[in-house]
């Protein structure tokens, strides 16, 4: 009997443990991953709540209102449809289609999860319903309203900007986009993915960034090491060509001896695919992976898909194609900013954050804006190169036409090739080197051309508006 005692308290201690460890897990995935929760169609519990809650409002940083709820309980949005229809991926819309907006992802806030018992027993007795907690979001409207109004109008893509220092999302944006009052005709086309966070592609020599940094970090002589690039790189049934060739017209883009600084400034393939198959694969994976590949993004105030450096088929063909941009490797346009962003800040890569405060409605403040480091995926001396190289790519490379007279811009172009378009996805990222205006982009416009062409003029006008509207310092 005592035997059975003994055993009995002992099993259950186990579940009293368990029960504690499964509180402390919940705990803990609600304050690093709660977003996800409160904005999954799963969520019986959040939906109930809105229904007998009325949202709070969302203001960008400006407290211009994004969002808000009228009399009725009827969700609206800005009122100037240019502003509401480029801020929709970021809101959200009436329906729910956009579903990682931040209508959905700050719910825990807009519709008083966080209210306190005083609080709810203060509107129980006024007899009226409980209102949401007001959520100022990191993102700037107008600076929206401009990128919708640059960005090609018959082209998918998305634009990113943020401040690299502190990880603020200065705006996240898809393409195409839709009136969030628009009627159910209006939205055929149904746009309703977010290509900033959720469009995973081929980020084509935007990646070069991270091959270039695999090289500085692994190889001594990087700095006076060259290269041969005679237009032709056979590995098996896989040939790595440059941009301009055309096998069939027997016409060949060849970049001679170069070393890689000038590989990197002129986006030679060639180049970066030798230098990927001296690296090894295990090497430069581990370079993508310090730059988040390969990770599972629990950001407190956006959901964003996860990114990709290839595992399995990894011949020598596909390791040479991976240095250069191409392979299986898949990013989102969000998080290749992040990359630039870490060049630009000495190589501290910052989380990026879209909520500046949140408060109830009679102004007592729940979170208000903190800066958090998500990973250091390279040492100061390391990005200071990288920084030249990027420098180098606006001054007198492929993203020539990114630059700004008297402004430090640094960039990479890329030109991503995908099966079943006829052409390919035009990529930039890029930083301003300047003290006073910490700011990153990333632009990705899908089946358009050139990087250089087509994304490092949007880039070039973005920064021109930054600068021009209250970011210049």
């Amino acid at each position: 009997m005592k035997q059975i005692r003994k055993n009995a308290r002992r099993v259950l201690f186990c579940l009293c443990g368990l029960f504690f460890l499964l509180v402390a897990y919940g705990a803990y995935s609600i304050t690093t991953s709660g977003g996800r929760w409160f904005s999954s169609s799963l969520n019986t519990f959040a939906r109930k709540q809105r229904d007998n809650v009325i949202a709070g409002d969302l203001t960008d940083r400006n407290g211009v209102v994004l969002a808000s709820t009228d009399a009725e309980g009827k969700r609206t949005y800005h009122q100037d449809a240019q502003v509401r229809t480029a801020c929709v991926h970021i809101t959200g819309d009436r329906n729910g289609n956009v579903t990682k907006s931040m209508d959905r992802v700050q719910a825990a806030y807009l519709y008083g999860f966080n209210m306190s018992f005083p609080e709810r027993l203060s509107y129980m007795f006024a007899g009226i319903p409980r209102k949401g907690d007001n959520v100022q979001l990191t993102v700037d409207s107008h600076l929206a309203a401009y990128a919708a109004s640059i960005f090609p109008k018959d082209k998918s893509g998305a634009v990113v900007v943020m401040n690299y220092k502190t990880g603020e999302v200065l705006t996240e944006q898809s393409f195409p986009n839709f009136d969030p009052q628009g009627t159910a005709s209006a939205l055929a086309k149904k746009p309703y993915t977010n290509r900033a966070i959720d469009g995973l592609n081929a980020p084509g020599s935007t990646f070069k960034i991270v091959t270039a940094a695999s090289a500085v970090a692994n190889l001594g002589d990087y700095a006076t090491r060259t290269f041969h690039c005679d237009g032709l790189l056979q590995l098996g049934n896989r040939t790595v060509t440059d941009a301009g060739t055309n096998l069939e017209e027997n016409k060949i883009t060849q970049h001679g001896e170069l070393n890689l600084l000038r590989a990197f400034q002129v986006s030679c393939n060639n180049t970066f695919a030798r230098i990927a198959l001296t690296l090894g694969d295990q090497k430069l994976r581990r370079t993508a992976e310090d730059f988040g590949f390969n990770d599972n993004f629990l950001f407190r105030d956006l959901i964003v898909e996860n990114s990709s450096y290839p595992t399995v088929n990894r011949t020598d063909g596909e390791i040479a194609w991976t240095g250069a941009g191409q392979s299986a490797l898949q990013v989102s346009p969000l998080h290749m900013c992040l990359v630039a962003s870490a060049v630009a800040n000495r190589g501290v890569m910052m989380e990026p954050r879209m909520l500046l405060r949140a408060a109830s409605q009679g102004g007592s403040v729940r979170e208000k804006f903190s800066a958090k480091v998500y990973r250091k995926p390279l040492t100061e001396s390391q990005a200071g190169v990288l920084k030249e190289y990027m420098r180098a790519v606006v001054t007198g490379g492929t993203g020539t036409a990114a630059q700004i007279p008297g402004v430090k811009v640094c960039g990479k172009t890329g030109s991503a090739e995908l099966d079943r378009q006829e052409d390919t996805n035009a990529w930039f990222v890029g930083f301003l080197d300047e003290e006073k205006s910490p700011y990153a982009l990333a632009v990705v416009v899908e089946d358009a051309g050139g990087g250089g062409a087509v994304a490092a003029p949007i880039a070039r006008q973005l920064f021109q508006w930054l600068l021009s509207n209250g970011y210049g310092g």
